[in-house]
């Protein structure tokens, strides 16, 4: 019986990525609550583990040589469990590659792009129109990326189910916030309502929701600020 992996975990789109993926594959987990908006990412501990100051992180104590060993980038994290489970990541050359090209696109363009969308419409304490319509559009560029890619495939990756589309997924969960209707993306939407309706993913996106509901309640200016301010965030 493998032992649980601890997930230094914050309700957040790239923390429940690795929920996702951990409900998905059932493998063993403890949920160590990282508080972004009370600061919990820059205590040293955590530094130890997330050197960046951003969650999700893990410390998985059946390491790839038995010994316990951490992880921090919510992407890096999603392809190591991958490979240790052996699920969800083809290993056919051709196949395992075009999960991973999906994967940087959802870390290097939806992820940081898609949040600032969020951000400037949502959570920016004075209106920036051009930040709003900057982000905005690119949101709307992006999701149409993704729907025509998913007019040729059913998944992300291709014809299954990867950690590409586990990546993705809880980006786009809160499309209206990035000025987005799925109306307007047909294959998308499609593609939603098919990973919405999995139970994993049912479990992965409900894993802390208290504790986001807590943090929504409670922003104040210093929540703001270590949410916001020159420190960083601590989402990752």
């Amino acid at each position: 019986m493998p032992q649980p992996i601890d997930v230094y975990f914050w309700p957040t789109p790239n923390g429940k990525k690795v929920s996702i993926f951990l409900e998905e594959a059932g493998l063993p987990y403890n949920v160590v609550p990282v508080n972004i908006g009370e600061g919990d990412q820059f205590d040293p501990e955590f530094l130890e583990i997330s050197p960046n100051n951003k969650m999700p992180a893990i410390v998985d104590p059946d390491g790839p040589d038995g010994e316990p060993m951490s992880f921090f980038e919510s992407g890096a994290i999603l392809i190591y469990l991958a490979d240790k489970t052996g699920q969800f990541l083809p290993q056919g050359i051709r196949e395992r590659y075009e999960v991973l090209q999906w994967m940087m696109f959802q870390m290097g363009h939806v992820g940081p792009m898609l949040g600032q969308a969020h951000h400037f419409r949502k959570y920016s304490p004075e209106e920036v129109p051009y930040a709003i319509k900057r982000y905005t559009d690119e949101a709307a560029r992006l999701y149409g990326v993704i729907d025509t890619r998913l007019s040729e495939e059913e998944y992300i990756a291709g014809g299954e189910y990867s950690i590409a589309d586990m990546a993705i997924y809880p980006w786009l969960v809160s499309h209206e916030d990035q000025g987005q209707s799925l109306d307007d993306y047909p294959d998308l939407k499609r593609w939603y309502g098919q990973i919405e309706g999995r139970p994993a993913v049912q479990r992965g996106m409900n894993v802390g929701r208290e504790l986001r509901q807590e943090l929504n309640r409670d922003m104040d200016e210093k929540t703001r600020e270590t949410l916001f301010g020159n420190r960083g965030g601590g989402k990752g």
